[in-house]
């Protein structure tokens, strides 16, 4: 493998330092990298970026195997890479529904053969998403993918028996259960959040209480049992103050804000663009300050993208039959540098907290989310945090289009990515691995 030496890189936006990769580690910090590296080491100037650890995603949906017309493991890995991410989860709604040993093996094993990232199967708490009887937890553990995290997100497990026994289970595995919290009761035919934007639009509400309702129990769950709990893509003010609660009296639960509910609020379903329809639905300004100091103040652990690609007749349709869900492995770096960064309420340390050592740990993910010190993983990116661009969805790797950024412009640019010291991206373009010499 090609020794790289990064030269003059921010590490963490802090002072500049030089870091050489060799061996897939990051052999050198410092004056020492420049006088270590070979002749033939290949330079990377990295004048004016930050250096963060690579970002790891506990949310994203790669659709393979059953709509690779959407997704599929390498055009979603190369999507992130693009976005910076050297590792991401895979979610279990795939068809067929990873539940067992072997789906998630023959995902992992794609993400091998991609060579983008590293993707982590996600296993099915339940049999088929059904929320009925518990899925081949033990089996997918033991898996050559050894699954950690277990969710059957895009469905909530709405049935509180069969949480506690998963709660139960999955600590026997240093597991997490990951909730979509979502009552379905409260929510049947909801089209957008349960508000004043809803009264007027006319269109079928859904309420923070039935995201709310569901926090509040699964965490009172993991405190009786004594497991960990992640709450996936939380959205209200009222969810934070059930975590941050939750927290406070110990209770091994954690969190994450996705970067749309960060960004956009429910007064875009004016559009009645389908763009905007997501699960869970965007929602009030209110609700969106109060998501954000969460992320400040850690009551939320982790940035997830929840990156869930449609077809395009799935989107460009009247917004009822329109599916839910938004892409956002290349833009997420961006939306959190322009609403948290720029902002003043995170630092980079702070992103590389929440965008990399946080959801490696939660995922028990080994080699990310590492300081960029000696004999660490070389798993790294540089970002452009002075430059400026325009979302142009066509321009994306992910082969779906429905991004909420169309036409924004975002700060920041993911320049390079390195996975194990071999590049994925040079000059904010994928490189192969053949190109790579890797």
């Amino acid at each position: 493998m090609t020794d790289h030496l990064v030269r003059g890189a921010r590490l963490l936006g802090g002072d500049p330092a030089d870091l050489l990769l060799r061996g897939g580690r990051i052999a050198a910090v410092g004056a020492d990298a420049s006088r270590a590296a070979g002749r033939d080491a290949v330079v990377v100037d990295a004048d004016g970026l930050v250096a963060l650890p690579g970002l790891v995603d506990l949310h994203t949906h790669l659709r393979e195997p059953g709509r690779e017309d959407t997704e599929t493991v390498a055009t979603g890995t190369r999507a992130a890479a693009l976005g910076g991410f050297t590792a991401v989860h895979a979610m279990a709604n795939t068809s067929p529904v990873a539940d067992t040993a072997g789906v998630v093996e023959q995902v992992w094993n794609l993400g091998r053969e991609a060579g983008w990232v590293d993707v982590h199967p996600v296993g099915a708490v339940s049999v088929g998403l059904e929320g009925k009887v518990l899925a081949e937890l033990g089996a997918m553990a033991q898996s050559a993918a050894r699954v950690r995290v277990f969710s059957d997100d895009g469905r909530c497990v709405a049935d509180p028996v069969l949480m506690r026994r998963a709660l139960e289970y999955v600590k026997g595995l240093d597991g997490v259960i990951a909730q979509h919290a979502q009552e379905p009761r409260l929510t049947e035919g909801a089209q957008m959040h349960e508000g004043a934007v809803s009264a007027e639009l006319g269109l079928a509400g859904w309420p923070a209480v039935a995201e709310e309702s569901i926090i509040a129990r699964d965490v009172l769950l993991a405190e009786h049992v004594g497991s960990r709990l992640h709450v996936l893509h939380l959205s209200t003010a009222g969810s934070v103050d059930i975590v941050r609660w939750a927290k406070a009296r110990g209770i091994a639960v954690t969190a994450e804000v996705t970067p749309h509910h960060l960004l956009l609020t429910d007064e875009l379903a004016r559009s009645y663009d389908p763009l905007f329809k997501v699960n869970p639905p965007l929602r009030t300004a209110e609700d969106v300050e109060a998501v954000r100091a969460g992320l400040a103040d850690g009551t939320i652990d982790t940035v997830g993208t929840d990156h869930a690609p449609h077809a395009a007749e799935d989107k460009d349709c009247e917004w009822a039959a329109g599916a839910f869900g938004m892409t956002g492995l290349e833009t997420a770096l961006s939306v959190v540098q322009e609403v948290m960064v720029d902002s003043g309420r995170l630092t980079w340390a702070d992103v590389a907290r929440v965008m990399s050592e946080a959801p490696a740990r939660i995922g028990r993910v080994t080699g990310h989310g590492r300081p960029l010190a000696v004999g660490e993983p070389a798993n790294l990116t540089l970002v452009d945090p002075a430059a400026r661009r325009v979302v142009d969805p066509a321009a994306q790797a992910t082969r779906s289009r429905n991004t909420p950024c169309a036409g924004r412009e975002l700060p920041g640019r993911v320049v390079a990515t390195f996975l194990r010291g071999r590049p994925t991206v040079v000059d904010g373009a994928p490189v192969a691995r053949e190109e790579a010499g890797a």
